[in-house]
């Protein structure tokens, strides 16, 4: 019964998030495929990976995961329960301690054969230009190196449900998938990452 009921919860987010935004996924770089992939994203809102979630043809959401904070999904049994049981969310703890690696949640998800969405900025961002690239996504693509790197370009969302607000107002988005990437032989970490920064916003263009 539960998994009936989390199961018609995310087909009626997807819809709701379909009808207020208008969102829908436009694959210029890559088909929607079933294989393990890594989606990298401009963070500008909470909607975010449920545009990303959404716009992926209904086969693959049940393997692909969002990461969340920890904090702040689980502090309502509403939130905790959606992101739990509809999203399969991997949780990651914001308050982090010495002895503990970050990565770890994403790490068990990718050995355990699930695709992920994560936000390489780390924190939302509403100026446009996506911030700086942290290290994780480097990380874990040298850990994966057969998991496939596919950036997207969320567009507009944050008129939809702007920081601080709870109640989206329906305005026209679009989630823009581009060409995957890869890590290459010897890559410094800071240029892997400056690189996937400017495969994200070179989807700007084509998403206008």
């Amino acid at each position: 019964m539960n998994k009936l009921l989390a199961e018609a919860m995310g087909i009626l987010v997807a819809t709701i998030a379909r009808l207020v935004t208008g969102a829908q996924g436009h694959w210029y770089g890559c088909p929607p495929k079933a294989e393990q992939r890594i989606y990298f994203a401009n963070h500008q809102s909470h909607l975010d990976w449920v545009l990303i979630w959404a716009a992926l043809p209904l086969d693959l959401r049940a393997h692909t995961r969002p990461i969340a904070a920890k904090d702040y999904w689980t502090s309502g049994k509403f939130k905790h329960w959606i992101t739990r049981e509809v999203f399969n969310a991997v949780y990651v703890s914001r308050q982090r301690t010495e002895d503990q690696d970050p990565l770890e949640p994403l790490v068990a998800a990718l050995k355990a054969g699930d695709s992920l969405v994560i936000f390489p900025e780390g924190t939302r961002n509403n100026k446009g230009v996506p911030q700086a690239f942290k290290s994780g996504l480097f990380h874990l693509a040298e850990q994966f190196p057969n998991v496939t790197l596919v950036p997207a370009w969320i567009d507009n969302v944050q008129r939809v449900m702007p920081k601080g607000e709870v109640v989206p107002v329906p305005i026209l988005c679009s989630v823009t998938f581009g060409a995957p990437l890869q890590l290459e032989p010897g890559e410094d970490k800071r240029d892997f990452l400056d690189r996937a920064r400017d495969a994200v916003m070179a989807l700007e263009a084509v998403a206008a």
